[in-house]
């Protein structure tokens, strides 16, 4: 009973609300050697999914269909931050061997991933804009 009571408070509480714990995490790692793994690997594997599936679900719409060098700029910007995301979960698992002295590979990988989310969340915001 203990386990589903400690997954549940890792998962929001039940009330769907885990952004606020993942943000809390992410600034956690940055003090915690032994918390960065985690982070990266979870950090790397949303990123990849969903890449994946705008790629897969969402066709490109505005912008992107008027030339075809937006339209395959699209699918090349998914499929770079589906590369980086899975690269990123690697290196959390590379990481996750000896945190304390591959601390410094770790935040280089957890700052620079922000950049790919950045151009996730404006891809993502324009094919649900349109």
């Amino acid at each position: 009973m203990d386990a589903a009571i400690a997954l549940d408070s890792e998962l929001g509480n039940g009330n769907g609300n885990c952004s606020g714990s993942t943000v809390a995490d992410m600034v956690d790692a940055t003090h915690d050697a032994t918390k960065l793994p985690r982070v990266m690997v979870t950090g790397g594997v949303a990123e990849a999914a969903a890449a994946l599936y705008l790629a897969l679900f969402r066709t490109p719409a505005g912008l992107f269909v008027r030339t075809n060098s937006m339209f395959y700029s699209y699918y090349g910007v998914l499929v770079a931050v589906l590369l980086f995301g899975l690269m990123e979960a690697w290196a959390g698992l590379w990481v996750s061997h000896d945190p304390l002295s591959r601390r410094a590979v770790g935040m280089t990988v957890l700052c620079v991933s922000l950049l790919p989310l950045l151009f996730l969340a404006a891809v993502a915001g324009h094919a649900m804009i349109y």
